[in-house]
């Protein structure tokens, strides 16, 4: 992931000038990344909107800096406007932390550029979601709440074999909630659809290992990935891609037979 902000909760202001950007982009290409997920906004918990012309100040320069660098660019963004302009300049994927919910236009972007889209959980906006984190049964609540998305899109035009989804660990969820969610990810394949996984650096890991620096939690999370990867999860969002990518490499390894 790169974000190109400068409040995000892990790296918010490393990669606001263009320079730092590619930098970045570069080692995690040479490191083994399969595709280069591009935010503008934080969407930590308590974070402010931002202007979709302030979003797209941030990202289209890198997004059309990477174009045609061999590698996938994602952009990770609520707003249709950006979306749009982002698929123009070279976009193959698109990662919707609120599932098509903040923008009505946003479905038809998508469907228009026949683009795989990623469909999160996400309950309320970053900036109200852990207030709302209220559920009768979490696994089966944010289940729900994506099968109904999934239906969203089809219902719209999107082919399913474009639709990934990510149960959200970290938005709008305390560490019991995560922790719940983490030990029931198997459940999620009945959804039928690729499934994505974000827990790199996340807080469930300092709450577990009293690691409170969040560059500091790469065992954490590279331990939480290898439990994600034994129950199927094969898309992960990761700020180390060397180790966490060396990590899988000796999974899948020694998994093999």
């Amino acid at each position: 992931m790169l974000n190109v902000t400068p409040d995000s909760f892990s790296d918010g202001g490393d990669n606001l000038k263009l320079k730092d950007s590619i930098s970045s982009s570069k080692k995690m290409i040479d490191d083994g990344a399969d595709f280069i997920d591009v935010g503008g906004e934080s969407t930590r918990p308590g974070a402010d909107e931002v202007h979709p012309s302030d979003e797209v100040l941030r990202v289209l320069p890198i997004i059309q800096k990477l174009n045609g660098k061999n590698i996938k660019l994602s952009l990770d963004t609520r707003n249709s406007s950006t979306m749009e302009l982002g698929l123009l300049s070279g976009v193959n994927i698109i990662n919707d932390v609120s599932a098509l919910k903040n923008d009505s236009k946003s479905i038809e972007i998508v469907k228009k550029y026949d683009v795989p889209i990623i469909l999160m959980h996400m309950p309320g906006t970053p900036k109200t979601m852990m207030k709302k984190n209220k559920y009768k049964d979490v696994v089966l609540d944010v289940y729900d709440f994506l099968e109904e998305r999934i239906n969203y899109c089809e219902s719209n035009g999107i082919k399913r074999k474009n639709i990934i989804v990510d149960p959200g660990i970290g938005f709008g969820k305390n560490f019991d909630q995560n922790i719940e969610i983490l030990n029931n990810l198997s459940i999620f394949h009945a959804l039928n659809c690729s499934l994505m996984l974000g827990i790199s650096r996340k807080r469930f890991i300092s709450s577990i290992s009293k690691e409170d620096d969040p560059k500091m939690r790469l065992g954490g999370t590279i331990s939480a990935t290898i439990f994600a990867m034994m129950q199927g999860i094969r898309i992960h969002r990761v700020h180390d891609v060397k180790h966490v990518n060396q990590a899988i490499k000796v999974f899948e390894k020694l998994n093999s037979k």
